[in-house]
């Protein structure tokens, strides 16, 4: 067999390039009547100028925007000249995550013991938003990232209107793939590499459903698993991803290793269509099976870069220091670690359900939706403002 081709074979064997087979994609008339949607709610740390797209949306929605910032240049005094005073808005700063009304996780206590600790708050912003939903009582809301743009802001509203049927409903992303740093080498090199449903561009039924975001990469895949298997998932619709140069430091590989095993280890299984459930099979011998065969599909990769024509020396560069970092951070994941943290997982999501359950205080007005996003006692939080 000639050797080009039994590299192809080997790619196929250690990685699944796409889990599109997944998600229902289901047709929807010209006529179909729009969804409503309750909220647009925006994880930023960049300046306001980003919210854009997101503010001409809720807009077209006739919904509140709920900007959640932070870092220094993301400040909410600045949100005011970007988003029209036709449109109903929250804009939190948040100055340390530790103050919001969240549970203790266990999965963050296991992974600041361990080298995969995160320092993003990317995670907790959305969690807020799932907390603002509960309280404000809104049904279906969006998550938007601030470098997502939206070309069809009805698309959206369709979108929405079949959560009677899904949990959730995501956009197809165009423009620059939203992918990891692994994947996007091997799509650079000509592997077949699709992107899966993302939080960038989530419309989410938040009654039916009560999961939530692990601090963890990827962790808008595991806002999408159920116990046993994925839930009830669709995708219409299509928003742009502004590009990014994914390659830019090593630090990004490193950080989203971890992430990224459990993520595609999970939705191996999930493809695999096992009997008992995806959890069931998750075990200390499927982890020990997709390590050896996540360093094999890396190692892969950095064959690709090597040998591709096209790429220019600094980009091999950066792309060959990238992989190493990832696989650097490989080697420090163990089969253990990864059951240890499921588990911890399946312990948060109940801890999640039950700190939904003691918020259930409806309440109409945004701005009193707002005081149950810190802990009852904690100090307010930095900035907010809203109008209409």
């Amino acid at each position: 067999m000639h050797s080009g081709t039994k590299q192809v074979d080997q790619a196929r064997r250690d990685h699944h390039g796409s889990h599109r087979h997944l998600i229902a994609e289901p047709s929807l008339p010209g006529d179909a009547s729009p969804g409503k949607v309750d909220a647009v709610v925006v994880p930023t740390i960049r300046h306001p100028r980003w919210l854009q797209h997101a503010a001409r949306l809720a807009a077209y929605l006739e919904c509140p925007l709920v900007s959640l910032n932070s870092k220094y240049w993301s400040n909410v005094t600045d949100v005011l000249s970007i988003v029209p005073r036709a449109v109903e808005l929250a804009a939190v700063f948040i100055e340390d995550a530790r103050r919001l009304n969240l549970p203790d996780f266990a999965t963050d206590a296991l992974l600041r013991r361990s080298p995969f600790s995160r320092s993003t708050d990317l995670s907790a912003k959305r969690n807020l938003g799932l907390v603002l939903a509960r309280v404000a009582g809104w049904r279906h809301i969006v998550f938007l990232d601030d470098d997502i743009k939206v070309g069809a802001p009805q698309e959206v509203a369709r979108a929405a209107a079949l959560l009677d049927i899904y949990d959730a409903v995501g956009m197809r992303i165009g423009g620059y793939p939203d992918n990891s740093v692994v994947c996007h080498a091997y799509r650079v090199t000509g592997g077949r590499q699709e992107s899966f449903v993302g939080g960038g561009a989530l419309v989410v039924q938040t009654i039916r459903n009560v999961s939530f975001f692990p601090n963890v990469y990827n962790e808008d895949w595991f806002y999408l698993l159920g116990e046993k298997e994925l839930r009830s998932l669709a995708v219409t619709g299509t928003v742009a991803q502004r590009p990014y140069d994914p390659f830019d430091r090593a630090v990004r590989a490193r950080d989203q290793e971890f992430g990224d095993v459990l993520a595609e280890g999970i939705y191996w299984l999930l493809d695999e269509r096992s009997v008992d459930g995806w959890m069931a099979a998750a075990d200390r011998r499927h982890w020990e099976r997709f390590l050896a065969q996540r360093k094999n599909f890396i190692e892969h990769v950095r064959y690709r870069v090597r040998k591709f024509p096209g790429i220019s020396r600094p980009e091999r560069e950066a792309m060959e220091s990238s992989l190493r970092a990832a696989l650097g951070r490989l080697s420090l994941i163990t089969p253990d670690f990864c059951v240890a943290y499921l588990h911890a997982w399946m312990d948060d999501r109940i801890r999640w359900e039950k700190h939904l359950d003691g918020l259930s205080h409806h309440t109409p007005e945004l701005g009193d939706a707002l005081k149950y996003l810190v802990k009852r006692g904690g100090p307010a939080l930095l900035s907010e403002y809203r109008y209409r």
